[in-house]
């Protein structure tokens, strides 16, 4: 029995020992032995490596991904309409393809939000939440049989969409959601370069670039779930900030 519980101890310490090891290389041990590195959760996340109760993270699926081709499927049809691609009239509106903005996109990120919450994930759970509630409203500008117009219209302009009034409103409707896209944008500066330039650029062209980014970045985590290898750059910008692994009440006592 002695030597049976020697064996025990040895075994007890050796994971012991490997634990302290990985915990100095900024490593995260699973129970299956797999580790994973900040830099590593927060490129597929898409949010800090931060502590977890349950083990949710290997349970269910990364949602991420889910949310980034929703996002991108209605980012890239918006701005290459903007953009008058193949004939398109953006004045004309954008009722031919409202279908997008009211089902693609939000139903995609509204999935990807719940599961994100789920998982513990806060910040990507925002974003897609953020997003969802975005197209759905844009959505619904888009639908001429709700006459939102109506009240601005004139003999010239029946519909009301191109008078000064109503593009003012929808100009300051813009100008809160650029302050919510300012603010997210600040955060993800803590993760990196590219889903920082997708908070920081919009409109016109612009969000052509936006949607390029989407895709670069769903890209990557979708390889990386997919386990291909592919050392695509992302700009990390985790390795600037403090470490996220810790308690909030262990980070109240360091910045203290």
């Amino acid at each position: 029995m002695a030597e049976t519980n020697d064996t025990t101890n040895t075994a007890t310490n050796n994971h012991g020992i490997r634990a302290v090891h990985d915990e100095e290389k900024g490593l995260h041990r699973t129970t299956t032995g797999v580790t994973m590195s900040p830099e590593l959760f927060e490129k597929l996340y898409l949010t800090p490596k931060v502590p977890h109760v349950g083990d949710y993270n290997r349970r269910f699926a990364n949602p991420t991904a889910l949310g980034f081709v929703g996002f991108v499927i209605s980012t890239f049809t918006f701005s290459i309409v903007l953009m008058g691609w193949g004939g398109a009239q953006p004045a004309k509106g954008l009722s031919p393809v409202v279908g997008i903005f009211f089902f693609v996109g939000p139903v995609l990120l509204i999935f990807a939000m719940v599961f994100e919450w789920i998982m513990g994930n806060f910040f990507p759970m925002m974003v897609m939440g953020l997003f969802a509630v975005f197209w759905l409203s844009f959505g619904v500008l888009q639908l001429p049989t709700l006459q939102l117009g109506a009240p601005y219209a004139s003999s010239t302009d029946p519909t009301g969409f191109a008078s000064p009034e109503f593009n003012a409103v929808i100009a300051l409707y813009l100008i809160v959601w650029g302050f919510a896209l300012f603010t997210f944008f600040i955060f993800t500066c803590k993760i990196n370069t590219v889903f920082a330039l997708i908070f920081l650029l919009g409109g016109g062209a612009l969000l052509f670039v936006v949607a390029m980014l989407g895709w670069y970045m769903c890209f990557i985590i979708m390889a990386g779930e997919m386990r291909i290898t592919l050392n695509l750059p992302v700009g990390d910008l985790s390795h600037f900030w403090p470490r996220t692994d810790v308690e909030l009440a262990a980070a109240e006592h360091h910045r203290d």
